[in-house]
């Protein structure tokens, strides 16, 4: 079975960027950070006993996957023809992925996502990031949330701003899906991101963060001021649009902010 059926049968698709999560634009960085997201999330390490030969199996595809986007001659190879080169050197059967990972990313520490994120926020790159994110999804946030860096569920405000800042200067277009999604969904996105929040020990881990109370401190700082942001967004949402916010809202999001 060749890569694109091994995606297939995997992930459901047979697009090598839609199993990074990237968009076929992407530059190399984008596909590189693609890649790191993605197997942080499919790691083998992370699966419990029983799950762990097929994590591992689907681990090894997304690496071929990374491994043919990576390379300019096989990524230039499946835009043109929409096929790999199965025998070329980057699908080495030989080749140990999870090594192959290890040498790719260093453990990351407490310190180095910070200072990442210092100078991501607020950067250009992030605003493409968004912007990109918005079109490709066309404005679904649960979708753009999932995709821009660094963002934790308490950004949403700061990320619809820029949105709707875009939107107002006719840069993207005001998609449905955005400008009129209900408070319910916005409401579940944000239950669904505190659920995932358990799994914050696994994470820790995974990234090689420091000691627990140093993930306990890094959590509590960054999280006791946007929670109140995010509580604050809510209530005004509900206290300026009432029931039409509830029943999903008829303005646009960009007139909110108005």
């Amino acid at each position: 079975m060749g890569l694109l059926e091994q995606c297939e049968a995997a992930f459901g698709s047979r697009d090598l960027y839609g199993v990074l999560g990237v968009r076929p634009q992407a530059s190399p960085a984008e596909i590189r950070r693609g890649y790191h997201r993605a197997s942080l999330r499919l790691h083998p390490d992370r699966a419990e006993p029983q799950d762990k030969e097929e994590a591992t199996r689907r681990f090894q595809i997304l690496g071929q996957a990374y491994a043919v986007l990576s390379d300019a001659e096989q990524r230039a190879l499946y835009d043109e023809q929409g096929t790999v080169d199965e025998e070329g050197a980057a699908l080495r059967g030989e080749r140990d992925w999870q090594e192959y990972w290890r040498l790719l990313f260093k453990k990351i520490t407490v310190k180095d996502i910070e200072e990442f994120e210092k100078t991501y926020k607020d950067s250009e790159e992030e605003l493409a990031d968004i912007k990109a994110a918005y079109m490709d999804f066309e404005g679904d946030m649960d979708r753009i949330m999932e995709s821009v860096l660094c963002v934790h569920y308490t950004d949403e405000p700061r990320i619809r701003k820029i949105i709707e800042k875009a939107i107002d200067a006719g840069e993207v277009p005001p998609y449905k899906g955005f400008v009129q999604e209900s408070k319910r969904k916005m409401m579940a996105r944000k239950r669904r991101v505190e659920k995932e929040a358990e799994e914050a020990q696994k994470t820790k881990d995974e990234l090689g963060l420091g000691g627990e109370d140093d993930l306990k401190a890094l959590i509590q700082s960054r999280n006791k001021d946007r929670k109140k942001d995010m509580d604050d967004f809510l209530a005004q949402l509900e206290a300026k649009y009432g029931k039409n916010a509830k029943k999903g809202g008829k303005k646009t999001a960009a007139k909110k902010g108005k």
